[in-house]
């Protein structure tokens, strides 16, 4: 010791065997758990190409080859399904974040995160009709020449789109961003099943350039890039419900995630144009900015946003009137919807209460003020503003009346990143809470 030299242990016999077998045991488990995601993701996709069912919305034909082999998708074996996927991931996240054992490869994440993305993109739409009120916006502007921000969709009732956009929303003018109706209007000219795949084909582009910007902030951030990526491109909610219904929240998140990598990356105007596009997508996207502002505390992502704010509104206000900037009247109208699975209403369920009501919606509102004016107050005082983002988007989702499946995504880049690993365990605990709402048909007995 008096040499600086540390003295080294005695290893015990058969130290190196009992590490080669543990290396063998958690490569088959990860194999094991791989496969399981695959066969559950592969049930789900060639049941669902059989056709309509409630799980599977009316859709053209563009999987219908799949189907052949498949039996009409039931809750039952969806659920059953999404809940092995659930078990199988948790199972490789475990195995991801163990270093003593090399489980799973860089390779292995990227081609199991690839299959399974490839698996939904070529079946059909699954859970939501959303797509086809993107593609019902966009075939109203292009092909119509109805202004999407001012009427819904039964103004085209005799186009071939009209049939497929849900009940709910045939009545609605788009709550969607300038910069993505723009971006859905090329579709129109392909027609309903050319514009299908289009919209899936964005979806998956989108992504996959989430998974790279969420890999990339990652090694910014000396977090473990792989573990990273596994926590959202293997997460089956995002993969099920995010790409399976091709939802714009993938395009908004890729703008989101790019913002936070061009401001670690010190390109801060750019940072700050790309989040506002971000919002111009989806208005969910801009909450990063102000915490981003109060973190780097220089003018620099303030005119980067101004600047991209000012060309939205200009675009917008050429293409589709004052109707396309008048965010603030979508979002107060949205904000009145009350859905089934939203935290409100079970907690108004639990006290007894047949749902929420006018009050509520005004407490929640006032909630969420408060927390966010909290995290802004953390973040001045130092705190890491992606995680204030990540906690931020997840109380949207939490205080939301209207809270489905893809909302609780939001959060899940920005959580695979934060160096406040509390934000990931509660982004899974909201999105447990959720799947063990979805489970109810489990307990219907079989008839």
């Amino acid at each position: 010791m008096s040499l600086g030299l540390v003295a080294e242990r005695p290893r015990k016999p058969g130290g190196e065997a009992t590490s080669a077998a543990a290396q063998r045991r958690a490569k088959l488990l990860a194999g094991a758990f791989s496969l399981l995601m695959l066969a559950g993701t592969c049930e789900i996709v060639i049941d669902a190409s059989v056709g309509h069912s409630p799980l599977v919305p009316k859709s053209p034909s563009i999987a219908k080859w799949l189907g052949l082999i498949g039996e009409r998708l039931g809750y039952r074996v969806f659920l059953i399904a999404l809940l092995v996927m659930i078990g199988s991931y948790a199972g490789i996240l475990l195995l991801a974040a163990n270093r003593r054992v090399q489980a799973i490869s860089t390779r292995w994440a990227i081609a199991l995160i690839a299959v399974l993305e490839l698996i939904v993109f070529i079946g059909p739409i699954l859970l939501s009709t959303d797509v086809f009120s993107y593609i019902a916006y966009a075939r109203m502007g292009v092909v119509h020449g109805v202004n999407p921000y001012i009427d819904g969709p039964h103004s085209i009732f005799g186009d071939p789109v009209y049939k497929y956009v849900g009940s709910d929303w045939r009545k609605v003018a788009t709550a969607y961003g300038p910069i993505y109706t723009l971006l859905t209007y090329p579709l129109a000219a392909l027609g309903v099943t050319g514009a299908l795949w289009g919209a899936k084909t964005q979806a998956l582009l989108a992504s996959a350039g989430t998974l790279a910007l969420t890999w990339r902030c990652a090694r910014m951030r000396d977090i473990d890039p792989k573990l990273a990526l596994l926590i959202v491109g293997a997460n089956p909610l995002y993969f099920i419900y995010g790409l399976g219904g091709a939802h714009n929240d993938l395009i908004m998140t890729l703008l989101m995630m790019g913002g936070v990598v061009l401001a670690l990356a010190g390109r801060e105007a750019s940072a700050g144009a790309a989040i506002v596009v971000g919002g111009l997508v989806k208005a969910t996207a801009i909450v990063p900015l102000p915490f981003m502002i109060l973190s780097r505390r220089r003018l620099a992502p303030i005119l980067g946003a101004a600047l991209a704010a000012l060309f939205g509104a200009l675009l917008a206000l050429a293409v589709f009137g004052i109707h396309g900037v008048d965010v603030i009247s979508a979002l107060n109208r949205d904000a009145g919807f009350v859905s089934t699975d939203s935290f409100p209403t079970e907690i108004a369920h639990l006290f007894g209460k047949p749902g929420v009501f006018p009050v509520d919606h005004d407490l929640l509102k006032a909630a969420l003020v408060m927390i966010v004016l909290y995290l802004m107050w953390r973040t001045w005082r130092g705190y890491d503003w992606v995680s204030a983002s990540g906690w931020t988007l997840l109380a949207i989702a939490v205080t939301s009346t209207w809270l489905l499946a893809w909302y609780t995504l939001w959060t899940l880049p920005l959580a695979a990143v934060s160096r406040d690993r509390r934000l990931l365990v509660a982004t899974f605990a909201v999105q447990a809470l959720f799947v063990i709402h979805q489970t109810s048909p489990l307990l219907v007995p079989v008839s």
